[in-house]
């Protein structure tokens, strides 16, 4: 049976199952020893093991190309990458770090220290937070999901930050439309279904969290 090592809240664990579940995969999840080891690691049937978000998915976009999560066009297959760069990068960095590795259990996020979370860091997150939902809102308007009509590895790797900070109430959903029509169709996808399933002992999701037609 393949296998995916991940931490419930960690964004890029949460992207490698996104990515598992669109090429539907079935596989077991394993909760790591050490929160702090190189997550998430996916093996496959063959026993090929993938260290790391970048490994698995070049592993999974070549071995089952039956199901491409980038586009053939150049444009938008650049684009949807460097959204996923920007999810695991500045995203993270600025908005979920801020927020989700603030307020989540450490073993559940992987954060590499934790401490009492600090309002003035979670504000900080809120603010940028708004401003990359207005951009998205826009793309989503503009090309249905964030890069064409079709979901890619952009619109995955997004989704797994927004899913993550949503499990806290994180996300001013009322205040950007746009944005929050793409996440509902995100959210129906059945990729998500494992995500919305979600439960952190201790710190249970909002209510709104596994609502398909609520945000």
């Amino acid at each position: 049976m393949r296998r995916l090592t991940h931490l419930t809240l960690s964004p890029p664990s949460r992207f490698a199952r996104l990515m598992i579940g669109e090429k539907r995969l079935a596989y077991d999840p394993v909760v790591p020893e050490d929160p702090h080891m190189h997550l998430p690691v996916f093996v496959d049937l063959d026993g090929t093991r993938c260290e790391g978000l970048w490994a698995i998915v070049d592993h999974l976009e070549g071995t089952y190309s039956d199901r491409p999560l980038l586009p053939e066009d150049a444009r938008v297959r650049g684009e949807a990458l460097r959204l996923v760069d920007w999810a695991m990068g500045p995203f993270q960095a600025t908005i979920t770090a801020r927020i989700v590795f603030e307020k989540g259990a450490q073993r559940y996020t992987g954060a590499m220290t934790k401490r009492t979370p600090d309002m003035n860091v979670i504000r900080e997150g809120r603010d940028v937070l708004k401003l990359a939902l207005k951009g998205l809102g826009e793309m989503a308007d503009r090309n249905g999901y964030l890069t064409c009509r079709d979901c890619t590895l952009g619109d995955l790797a997004v989704a797994a930050h927004l899913s993550a900070l949503d499990y806290f109430g994180e996300v001013p959903w009322s205040e950007f439309s746009a944005a929050s029509e793409w996440y509902v169709r995100m959210k129906s996808r059945p990729s998500f279904r494992s995500l919305l399933a979600d439960r952190v002992p201790g710190q249970p999701p909002t209510a709104q969290y596994g609502e398909l037609d609520d945000i």
